[in-house]
């Protein structure tokens, strides 16, 4: 919940609050529909983001944050959609914000925290779970993609028993080998 708090508050609220005061612009366009569109996006970008967040918890028995990361991979959830559920949300947040105020710069600071989190994701995040997953993880990163939700959850390999709705006592896969290998059969050699 620490985490939770300080990661995600920070950046879908004390940042942006730093730099709008929480003060309403025109509405873009003159189009005060487009805040209900931003009402929306941050109502759904909620969704994912404690969804996710709770999913690490309980079934990958760790957290987001570096210090205490999972010890099992989760491909369910909102993960069988997306790679990175959390970042999407919270950039949908953000975005949300920006429609909601209608203030330019909060468009701008959810490019700049994309940014960040692409290069976060493909130079520290992704290596490690490859070393941490090996290739249960190479795997899911075939199947599901890093930013652009597929319309269809991942069901995984026919062979792994999981089912199409994603039950993911099915889904969660260990951090060995050995634990790929019984849930979806020995690499071809």
């Amino acid at each position: 919940m620490l985490f939770f708090v300080i990661a995600p508050g920070t950046l879908a609220v004390y940042i942006p609050w730093s730099i709008t005061g929480w003060h309403l612009k025109s509405a873009f366009l003159g189009l005060d529909a487009l805040r209900v569109v931003g009402a929306a996006l941050v109502f759904l970008g909620l969704i994912p983001l404690v969804e996710s967040f709770a999913r690490f918890v309980w079934k990958g028995f760790g957290t987001p944050a570096p210090v205490a990361p999972p010890t099992k991979l989760v491909v369910c959830g909102f993960y069988s959609r997306v790679r990175n559920p959390i970042y999407v949300a919270l950039v949908a947040i953000i975005i949300g914000e920006a429609l909601i105020l209608g203030d330019e710069r909060m468009f701008v600071y959810a490019a700049i925290l994309w940014l960040f989190f692409h290069v976060w994701v493909v130079v520290i995040e992704e290596p490690t779970l490859d070393s941490s997953f090996g290739d249960e993880f190479a795997f899911f990163k075939a199947n599901v993609p890093r930013w652009l939700p597929r319309l269809t959850p991942w069901a995984g390999p026919a062979s792994s028993g999981a089912s199409p709705n994603c039950n993911c006592p099915d889904r969660i896969l260990g951090s060995r080998s050995d634990r790929f290998d019984a849930h979806f059969g020995a690499p071809p050699q």
